[in-house]
């Protein structure tokens, strides 16, 4: 996949590598970006007849960032760290304990859709946000609709999905009064035999630049 910026630009490139142990699944997704910046999350799901999160470690540095993150969360131990270097180079960690939901989707939410119906109702996911050591969100995914896709020079059809995240209480409507809300994120997920992702735009640090990847040689019709 290729990332974009809002003006069309090519920024990065966009990696996927899985691997399947038992009933154990690992995801790796890194964006590479032309300015050195890197954004690389590694997580670790089950998938013994529901979804469960098992680890995930996100890192994101460089330019393109405005604050660099490297947060693991084990949600088998509910152990949450946090790794920060300050502005003398010294290394910070912090790790504390959480009491994490069973629904706790970091990582694999682009997993969740491939799986749910193509007429599913709107259904909420718990996120661990990078935030103050962790902050517990909510996710409000929705479907919007289907757009049709050109790709391999077939006439496809992609369920559009509407991620919103809720951050609920003072701490969203304060995000909102500063500006700080994240905005949702929009994915298009082929439908088919083979279901996939072929494009997602929106912020990769919940309040930094959109960003548009999408699937090489797909274009899409409105």
């Amino acid at each position: 996949m290729v990332a974009r910026s809002e003006t069309g630009k090519n920024i990065a490139r966009f990696e996927f590598l899985q691997t399947v142990q038992g009933d154990d699944v690992t995801m790796h997704l890194t964006y590479r970006f032309v300015d050195g910046s890197i954004d690389e999350e590694t997580t670790t799901f089950t998938q013994q007849g529901t979804f469960r999160l098992i680890r995930t470690h996100h890192i994101q540095k460089g330019p393109f960032f405005a604050k660099p993150v490297d947060f693991t969360v084990d949600a088998a131990t509910g152990i949450v760290t946090s790794r920060n270097v300050d502005k003398n180079g010294k290394v910070h960690v912090e790790s504390e304990h959480m009491g994490l939901p069973d629904d706790l989707a970091n990582g694999f939410v682009g997993t969740l859709l491939l799986n749910v119906p193509r007429n599913t109702a709107p259904f909420r996911v718990g996120m661990l946000a990078p935030v103050d050591g962790g902050r517990l969100i909510r996710l409000l995914i929705s479907p919007e609709g289907e757009q049709p896709v050109q790709m391999g020079g077939q006439n496809l059809k992609a369920t559009v999905f509407r991620i919103h995240p809720e951050l609920g209480g003072i701490v969203g409507v304060i995000a909102q009064l500063i500006g700080l809300q994240p905005k949702d994120v929009m994915v298009w997920v082929l439908e088919g035999n083979e279901p996939a992702v072929v494009r997602t735009v929106g912020q990769l640090d919940g309040y930094g630049p959109v960003v548009s990847s999408e699937l090489e040689g797909t274009s899409f019709r409105k």
